[in-house]
């Protein structure tokens, strides 16, 4: 504690001299108490920067404290539950339609959204509140909200603009207003919080022993969930959803021995607010004079925290045999892609022949043959593509939850792709594949590196994949701000968009897909010996280590071609594999065809839906995929035992 404090009042001091206006610490001791130049700058800019920081900090440290206890799970705070996610996406939908509404009341909207994502988290991963399946409810609920939020940032640029900045978290303050309304609030909830540390204490021995106690458990946790989720709505509301300070700072306290609730909140609350003002000056000091989010430098140093506690989470974990489901009466082959290929055909002929207002069916006109029929067709084997991933990478880790997005390698190829528009912005936005490249291989070598001695347990790959998309999504949003006049070509790409694709574009896609569909099909049959468990495999005769290896590098190839031509499309590999399992079975060369001609229909139809919905503008595809997937993807939570 006193370390924290000393800690705290040099940070603060140090954080008090920073900004364009200089001086130093002894004419701030000395001049702060006089009117004048100093105590102007002092008392209407930093002093309640530095405020809003130290509580903003200390609020997400206890909120992250309480949902590590609640959800029995050590990767859970506000930021990987999707609560900022939500809050964040219903503060964008108040400043669009509701502007008025969001200047009165922007703490209920933060709320609301926050409120929701909660119970969404709490329905669909059950009463057990298993540790991964907590983690990738959340990991999912997250992707739904940052696809329509960024959807919806782009198709209302103006309306937006200045929601960018306070998006990746900023503690910037022009007066004392954020100061006074958050500043009460989060003291209560602290107080509030302090009253319930003794119950926490019982709780976290189990919910059966806190009962036989005479414990009343119900309302503790949920007077435990309504803390967590004020002090997070209430964080967001004022300087936006900052992650990872969270997770960390109650991991740094109970790594320093503190035992018991009551000590855990207080010292999470100190080190929070030294982590949020550490983080703040950090910032300040790699970039003078401008002013860099927040929330990117505790996303630097939260990213390899969060693949720590991931990788310990997993080791800490008993190899899981998760059945992969399917239906035990499949659908004859030939009758599903009969049917299949029809729908396919009737949505061609659709996209082909309406723009959203005229029918033409002279499909050889320049403007349908030049631009619309190589839409349709970069679309269709785009989403053949990475629905071919989807299988791969969920018959890899026998998790029906798994695809590129769950990994990490779409948030990091946009992340990638965003690098390289900020370190070179003379670079067309052409050439922001190469960079959406870069970022998935790095997102699949540092799997590779992490999971190599451990044979690829399943559990470990999923973690380390949730790991590097929270990080990916937090850089991302990050450099949108920094790329400033790029953001809205950046923004069509990272939603995921078949805008303006080309004969270059089927070309290159089909190419591609021809390259890679062979060792997918030759991976098949190696797959299908998994789905019996690694001992079987094994006794089988299979490597089980070189056959994830060669699946995860595949997929990983197939998923990045898709995402280099389109942008960051997710949710055809997780939905695409879903029907065809419970139309013919959990045998993968029949699953990898349906899965395909699936996907592509999925894609086709969403980027016919994105332009016709709102012609003459153009809904991107990533957000018509995520709104059609989603609820069934959600109902398969539900359902999943």
């Amino acid at each position: 504690m006193i370390i924290g404090l000393f800690l705290l009042v040099v940070l603060s001091f140090i954080h008090l001299t920073q900004g364009q206006a200089d001086y130093t610490v002894s004419q701030l001791l000395k001049e702060v108490w006089v009117e004048g130049r100093i105590q102007d700058i002092v008392l209407s800019l930093r002093l309640p920067r530095l405020a809003i920081g130290i509580l903003a900090g200390g609020a997400l440290a206890v909120a992250g404290a309480i949902l590590q206890t609640l959800t029995n799970n050590p990767l859970a705070s506000a930021s990987t539950l999707g609560i900022n996610a939500g809050a964040y996406f219903f503060v964008v939908v108040s400043m669009i339609f509701f502007p008025t509404f969001l200047g009165d009341f922007p703490f209920l909207i933060a709320l609301a959204g926050a409120v929701l994502s909660s119970v969404l988290v709490v329905v669909l991963a059950g009463k057990q509140m298993e540790p991964v399946r907590v983690a990738l409810t959340g990991m999912i609920i997250s992707l739904l909200f940052a696809s329509m939020t960024g959807s919806l940032q782009l198709l209302f640029e103006n309306q937006t603009n200045g929601l960018f900045l306070w998006g990746s978290g900023t503690l910037v303050q022009l007066n004392w207003s954020g100061v006074t309304f958050a500043g009460p609030m989060i003291v209560v909830l602290f107080i509030a919080v302090l009253g319930i540390a003794k119950p926490m204490d019982i709780l976290s021995l189990g919910e059966d022993v806190a009962s036989s106690l005479g414990q009343n458990v119900r309302f503790v946790k949920l007077l435990a969930w309504a803390a967590a989720i004020l002090l997070a709505a209430t964080t967001v509301s004022v300087v936006g959803p900052i992650g990872f300070i969270g997770l960390m700072a109650p991991h740094i306290v109970r790594m320093l021995g503190v035992r018991g609730h009551l000590q855990i909140f207080l010292q999470s609350f100190l080190w929070g607010a030294v982590m949020m003002i550490g983080a703040d000056v950090l910032g300040r000091l790699i970039q003078p004079g401008q002013e860099v989010p927040v929330g990117a430098m505790t996303a630097l140093a939260g990213g390899p925290w969060l693949l720590y506690l991931a990788w310990r989470t997993a080791k800490s974990h008993t190899k899981g045999d998760r059945q992969m489901g399917g239906t035990l009466k499949p659908v004859k082959l030939p009758v599903v892609i009969s049917i299949v290929t029809v729908l396919i055909v009737a949505v061609f002929v659709l996209a082909f022949s309406y723009n959203g207002m005229a029918w033409s069916l002279d499909w050889m006109k320049p403007v349908v043959w030049n631009f619309r029929v190589p839409r349709v067709l970069t679309a269709f084997i785009i989403g053949v593509m990475l629905a071919l991933a989807g299988v791969l990478l969920q018959g890899v880790l026998r998790n029906p939850l798994a695809d590129a997005s769950v990994l990490g390698v779409t948030s990091m190829g946009g992340a990638g792709a965003m690098l390289l528009l900020v370190a070179l912005p003379a670079i067309p936005v052409q050439y922001m594949p190469l960079g959406a490249v870069v970022g998935a291989a790095i997102a699949l070598g540092i799997i590779m590196l992490t999971a190599w001695k451990n044979n690829f347990q399943p559990m470990l790959v999923a973690l380390m994949g949730i790991a590097i998309s929270a990080f990916g999504s937090a850089a991302t949003q990050v450099f949108v701000v920094k790329a400033k006049l790029a953001v809205a070509a950046a923004l069509v790409w990272l939603s995921g968009s078949t805008y303006g694709k080309g004969w270059e574009d089927v070309q290159l896609s089909l190419l591609l897909l021809v390259l890679l569909i062979g060792p997918a099909v030759y991976l098949t049959r190696s797959l299908d010996a998994l789905t019996f468990g690694d001992d079987v495999a094994a006794g089988l005769g299979l490597s089980v280590k070189s056959t994830r290896v060669w699946a995860l590098i595949v997929g990983v190839a197939i998923s990045t071609a898709g995402v280099a031509i389109v942008g960051t499309i997710g949710f055809v590999g997780l939905v695409a594999p879903h029907i065809a399992r419970r139309l013919v079975g959990f045998r993968h060369l029949p699953l990898l065809v349906v899965s395909g001609l699936l996907g592509g229909l999925l894609l086709v139809t969403a980027d016919f839906v994105g332009r016709i919905l709102i012609a003459p503008k153009d809904i991107p595809s990533g957000l018509i995929v995520a709104l059609i997937g989603t609820p069934y993807l959600l109902y398969l939570l539900r359902k999943m035992k």
